[in-house]
């Protein structure tokens, strides 16, 4: 449904936080004052908002969709993407690391044991490609750190997992259903 009363604004292109199109939009409405700017996408029709100084928000999730994940595993890994998109970044890190758990369980680790043994459950059953074995110890406790102390993490922090784990899920899921059965 259209939204009432949207404007002409001077035309902007910008990657939809909704739909991830590319688009150039110029529907919307302007802030009294000019200091922020709401356009509408012309693909899918949400609202992105533009402050003079910055946006958009929502802004674009990180990394890419993976095919072929079990209902669980991708719900968990779109939401730690959607995390880095509204810059909450210590949430992406701690669900990157719930991610984990989720995928050593898919993968047939018993489930309620302690985090170590999911990591290596994935590593001692080939789940892990060569020299990953460290990234995924990295991703665990990047997850302690964000769980167990203080610190808050970083855009970086959560770009690097999910980059991981992206790469992860598909040497899991995507990649072995794309070879045809024999």
């Amino acid at each position: 449904m259209p939204w009432s009363g949207a404007a002409g604004l001077t035309s902007r292109k910008f990657t939809c936080g909704h739909c991830g199109s590319i688009v150039a939009s110029s529907a919307g409405w302007q802030q009294q004052g000019g200091t922020g700017f709401i356009y509408l996408c012309t693909h899918c029709d949400a609202p992105t908002f533009f402050s003079r100084t910055g946006g958009p928000l929502p802004g674009v999730p990180f990394g890419k969709a993976v095919a072929h994940l079990p209902s669980d595993v991708e719900a968990l890994y779109n939401e730690a993407r959607r995390c880095t998109s509204a810059a909450a970044y210590t949430a992406s890190v701690l669900l990157s690391r719930k991610l984990l758990m989720n995928i050593g369980v898919a993968q047939g680790a018993e489930p309620g044991k302690q985090f170590i043994y999911y990591v290596e459950h994935l590593a001692a059953n080939g789940y892990v490609p060569p020299n990953g074995k460290g990234w995924v110890d990295h991703i665990r406790k990047k997850g302690n750190e964000a769980t167990h102390e203080i610190a808050l993490m970083s855009e970086r922090d959560a770009q690097e997992l999910l980059a991981f784990l992206e790469m992860l899920l598909k040497f899991i899921y995507e990649f072995p259903s794309k070879v045809p059965p024999p």
